[in-house]
């Protein structure tokens, strides 16, 4: 059943958009990095503002093409984890929304790895 979902977090739409899934708002922090077409590398680091079981938002201070493809990582809380833990997830970008400088990206993989 897919239903309208908007998760507020500090005043960030957390992409009102159809979903199959809730999304959680949370704020970790994130590295993405991806190539542009030329095979160039970039980076950029930046907040997670929802996360859910096939995708996140992200707070970014860079704009992205859809379908880029992204390798994202997130640090994950010792207060929840217990251990030092990083979400490795490889995805790709599906928009941006106007008027704000974040990305949404699919998570197409990922693991889950001890610092």
């Amino acid at each position: 059943m897919q239903r309208t979902v908007t998760q507020k977090d500090k005043g960030i739409d957390c992409m009102n958009y159809l979903r199959a899934g809730v999304r959680i708002p949370v704020q970790l922090p994130v590295e993405v990095r991806w190539k542009n077409r030329a095979g160039r590398a970039y980076q950029a680091q930046g907040k997670t503002a929802c996360i859910s079981v096939n995708g996140m938002f992200m707070l970014l201070p860079v704009r992205l093409r859809p379908e880029t493809p992204v390798s994202i990582s997130v640090s994950l809380p010792v207060e929840f984890t217990r251990i030092p833990l990083q979400l490795l997830c490889e995805g790709r970008v599906v928009g941006q929304p106007a008027g704000v400088t974040g990305v949404g990206a699919i998570i197409d993989d990922y693991q889950v790895r001890p610092v």
